[in-house]
């Protein structure tokens, strides 16, 4: 290829390497700027055998900027191409809809209702969001109510309550009141019974598939004309725990004829044998279903509007028969799409990762494989940055998918100005040095801020580097690399030789610009990663950080340090965030 056709294609190459790596706030990727570039330039397709080798050279070093370089640069070669990034990023702000009727409410009233069976997982995270965040526009209020009258089937863990309102917490949010509802069941039981004074419930003692049979029919249950004082009677012995589970259900009278059979006469409590772990609540045995508990306490709470999943619409369509006896008005609802998430091998689900732990394929909760937000937590991940994802998915009725990248994203906006950089070299090869190099490297703390001061390393006679950093041995190819903030050095017969050339022959291009840790004086370093344990060594400095900071380990990513350990034998722990 001619030298002036290769410098066109290094110059188109490295605009479109920016275009990607801004627009999406990470690394670019040879793959996604190749299908642009032959696009653009179609005389390039007659070389397309060596384009894409002079394309990932120059990806290469547009990945070893930061963001704002990156930015920087792309504004000196594209600087239209750059104003309609910002043009789209403006357009693509995501905001929530107003709330419906939200003007016809002196206090907007709303409410988190978590099944306490498990920490919450990442998907859970979309509901505190985005009612916290409608508490902040409205100046409004709501509460944490723990939906736990199901000891059997979705059995509440009792470090839940707690690991639950944690991770509330580090969302950003403090709800204004918290209920359990196994609290409640006198609550329950006294709205039950007026509803049986009022002939809109009846006991009923059919089997499941029997009752089953005359609902899909529209056939009315024989138990359905019972008179009042029998069916207090027979509730209040479901009350005393006189009845077995499943001999005996209070159904809420509705239409028998409805068009909707899930809707016809639904069991309003049942008989549970299993007692609930709350010592409180444990000697309870007649259960309200979520439908007539989560009723009542909407109405008695005062909530104006609530958020469901769209599955749930027959929820609202039971609970308004209950609201009709009792003359209340129902609150606004919002129905919304699933989160469906990327990037994870483990589904999003309570009871699967709960399984995970049990047979010890995941270490616990924060396990960096499971997609929780202790996980994040543990990742160094702000509860912020997962808000203002979770509010960008909006409130659609259509499943939505959350991608991990734009949580990472917003992390790394919070973040990256303040994190100081250090090296990690990934199950590095020793190589020795030559030349008389200088005793002492000094890279800067951050790119950004000098007035941080810089990293002191001392170098000794050999350094640590990934093997993919390592020149050729055949001698194919550039053999000078430049160690970064240290100089440039040429590989000789498996030596690295000092050459004192300064950083032009960087800027003039084909000298890679690599990390690198001394040989002598690393700290060995273990980083818990979503794809399993990843060892290398950092520079001497990481060995002083404490547990909770945060580093950016350059051309690897973002980690929180978790731990260090003492001994001769002794590693850093730490847990990698994202890119």
């Amino acid at each position: 290829m001619e030298d002036e056709l290769r410098e066109r294609v290094e110059r188109e190459a490295e605009k479109h390497a920016l275009l990607n790596a801004v627009k999406h706030e990470s690394d670019a990727a040879v793959g996604a700027v190749m299908g642009p570039l032959m696009g653009d330039n179609p005389d390039f397709r007659e070389h397309s055998d060596a384009v894409p080798g002079i394309v990932g050279g120059v990806v290469g070093r547009v990945n070893d900027l930061d963001y704002e370089e990156k930015r920087a640069r792309l504004e000196d070669l594209a600087p239209e191409e750059l104003a309609e990034i910002e043009a789209e990023e403006e357009e693509d702000e995501h905001d929530l809809p107003d709330l419906p009727n939200a003007d016809e409410y002196d206090e907007i009233r709303m409410r988190c209702a978590p099944n306490p069976n498990g920490p919450w997982h990442v998907g859970h995270a979309r509901m505190p969001a985005v009612i916290g965040t409608y508490r902040e526009r409205y100046d409004g209020w709501f509460c944490v109510r723990f939906d736990d009258t199901d000891p059997e089937t979705k059995r509440p863990d009792l470090e839940a309550y707690d690991d639950i309102l944690e991770d509330l917490d580090y969302l950003g949010f403090e709800p204004d009141a918290t209920y359990k509802a196994s609290d409640r069941l006198e609550t329950y039981y006294d709205h039950a019974r007026d509803l049986i004074e009022m002939g809109g419930a009846y006991t009923c003692s059919c089997s499941g598939e029997a009752f089953s049979d005359l609902k899909n029919s529209g056939e009315p249950c024989p138990h359905r004309d019972k008179d009042v004082e029998t069916v207090t009677k027979e509730f209040e012995a479901m009350i005393a725990g006189v009845y077995s589970s499943g001999e005996m259900v209070l159904r809420v009278k509705t239409d028998i004829e409805h068009k909707n059979p899930a809707l016809r006469d639904w069991v309003a409590f049942r008989m549970i044998d299993t007692p609930h772990p709350r010592e409180e609540a444990s000697e309870f045995r007649c259960w309200p279903m979520l439908d007539f508990q989560s009723g009542v306490d909407d109405h008695l709470i005062g909530i104006t509007h609530i958020i469901r999943g769209i599955d749930l619409q027959d929820s609202a369509k039971r609970q308004r028969f209950v609201y009709d006896y009792f003359d209340w008005e129902y609150p606004d609802v919002v129905h919304w799409g699933h989160v469906q998430l990327d990037d994870y091998d483990v589904k999003m689900s309570t009871s699967t990762i709960s399984e995970l732990i049990d047979e010890g394929k995941l270490d616990g909760w924060d396990d960096p494989r499971a997609p929780t937000l202790k996980s994040l937590r543990r990742r160094g991940i702000r509860g912020e940055a997962i808000v203002e994802a979770m509010t960008g998915l909006g409130t659609s009725t259509t499943d939505v998918d959350l991608a991990m990248s734009s949580i990472y994203a917003n992390n790394r906006e919070l973040i990256d100005e303040e994190t100081d950089r250090r090296f990690f070299v990934r199950d590095g090869n020793q190589v020795p040095l030559a030349g008389d190099p200088p005793a002492e490297a000094t890279p800067p703390l951050h790119p950004n801020h000098e007035d941080r001061g810089v990293r002191e390393i001392p170098v000794g006679d050999s350094v640590m580097l990934e093997a993919g950093d390592i020149p050729d041995a055949d001698g194919n190819g550039e053999q000078r690399i430049w160690l970064k903030g240290f100089g440039c050095f040429r590989f000789d017969d498996g030596v690295l030789r000092y050459t004192a050339d300064d950083i032009d022959v960087v800027r003039e291009g084909g000298v890679d610009v690599v990390h690198w840790v001394p040989a002598d004086g690393s700290v060995p370093v273990r980083m818990r990663t979503m794809d399993g344990d990843v060892t290398g060594h950092a520079e001497p400095g990481v060995g002083d950080l404490v547990a909770d900071d945060m580093v950016q380990f350059e051309r690897v990513g973002f980690a929180r340090i978790d731990r260090q350990g003492d001994g001769e034998d002794a590693e850093t722990v730490a847990y990698y965030a994202h890119p």
